[in-house]
């Protein structure tokens, strides 16, 4: 147990020496929790700018300005008499929508002859575009039910016959799991947990590499046997990572963000979490002998995950060839089970499928981490 501590003392030393892992483990989480929480922190796209060309100047294509203006996501950049200029301005303003009322518009919805108004969605962002589009549809739907009852109103019609023809059935829409739509309550964590993966990866690609690297593989051999050099490289980024984990929950605290409910399971699938990646790490670290050359691998795997995970793009619209290299990456059921914790406010025991899944992938990269090792410390022994 003494030679256990004392090579743990050493581990933590090996870390703490280099600048560069020391950066990586402890900035990069709290670089990337504080910038990101403030990219996400407003939640909602409101005041997405649109331009209004209005060639009619009456009173009801004044009411339709007016009723886009008083919607939360749009705002009413530029009013213009004609479309002389319109894409330069579209540009300009970096406008998601155009809305175009035709000239004789109140005249010809008086008399029924079914105008049109047009609107142009610039696509080059779909998330704006399309809470763009829906904000103006909704607000264009609403006008068109309240002029034609208006005029059928004026026509002498019953109030009773308009609300029974226009409203033959209600609808009504529940929201359930982040009733605010927030982006940052969905986003924010995932991508956190995103990076604790990637440094995870980067700093253990480096743990048995560099022993390699540097010579010192050989004096670790003596003083241990393979189970402890894997457990002397895993434990000290799983207390780390205890510690990154406490930042994180300040950050919720921060940024206000409510993750109280199934906070234990979810820390519980973390630490799982946690042993899979640190597995996964050691063992590339192990089968590639050279620092920068294992970084490079893990950084193959870290880059795409998050796009892989299914976590802001369904798995199922995926091929399944990609899926299939989705569900080996620790991240992608980290994330589902995050998903079912705390946004579906799911149960620990709906988690267990992809509690499992990461359990997996552990076991197949703890044990060919101790194959590996077993292997490396035969050879290195022989020359010695």
């Amino acid at each position: 147990m003494k030679n256990l501590f004392s090579l743990l003392g050493r581990e933590f030393k090996l870390f703490w020496g280099n600048r560069i892992l020391r950066l990586l483990f402890i900035g990069a989480p709290i670089m990337y929790g504080v910038l990101m929480g403030y990219v996400y922190q407003k939640g909602k796209v409101t005041d997405l700018p649109i331009i209004v060309v209005d060639e009619d100047h009456s009173s009801m294509s004044q009411k339709v300005i007016e009723m886009l203006g008083d919607n939360e996501i749009l705002k009413v950049a530029l009013v213009k008499n004609d479309e002389s200029g319109l894409s330069k301005q579209v540009l300009d303003l970096d406008a998601d929508c155009v809305v175009m009322i035709p000239k004789g518009f109140e005249k010809d919805v008086l008399t029924r002859q079914n105008p049109e108004i047009v609107t142009i969605v610039n696509t080059s962002n779909v998330l704006t575009a399309n809470y763009a589009s829906g904000a103006i549809q909704l607000v264009l739907g609403t006008l068109k039910a309240g002029a034609q009852m208006e005029t059928l109103r004026k026509q002498g019609t019953p109030e009773s016959l308009l609300i029974s023809s226009y409203e033959p059935f209600k609808t009504t829409f529940v929201k359930k799991f982040n009733r605010s739509t927030n982006y940052m309550y969905f986003l924010w964590p995932g991508v956190l947990a995103t990076v604790l993966q990637q440094v995870l990866l980067l700093a253990l690609a480096l743990s048995f590499a560099s022993e390699f690297e540097n010579g010192t593989f050989a004096e670790l051999t003596k003083r241990t046997s393979v189970f402890s050099m894997i457990a002397v490289k895993v434990i000290p980024y799983l207390i780390m990572s205890m510690g990154i984990w406490l930042l994180y929950l300040g950050f919720t605290f921060w940024f206000r963000i409510p993750i109280n409910e199934n906070l234990g399971g979810l820390t519980l699938v973390a630490g799982i979490f946690v042993l899979s990646v640190s597995f996964m790490g050691i063992l590339v670290s192990i089968l590639i002998p050279n620092q920068l050359k294992a970084t490079e691998v893990l950084m193959v795997v870290a880059t795409p995950s998050f796009i892989l995970s299914g976590f802001t793009w369904p798995l199922s619209q995926m091929p399944v060839w990609v899926q299939h290299i989705a569900s080996g990456i620790p991240l992608t059921h980290f994330l589902k089970a995050f998903r079912t914790l705390l946004v579906e406010e799911g149960t620990l025991q709906q988690t267990f499928p992809y509690v499992m899944s990461m359990v997996w992938i552990g076991l197949v990269c703890a044990v060919g981490s101790i194959v590996a090792l077993y292997f490396k410390r035969r050879q290195t022994t022989k020359k010695f």
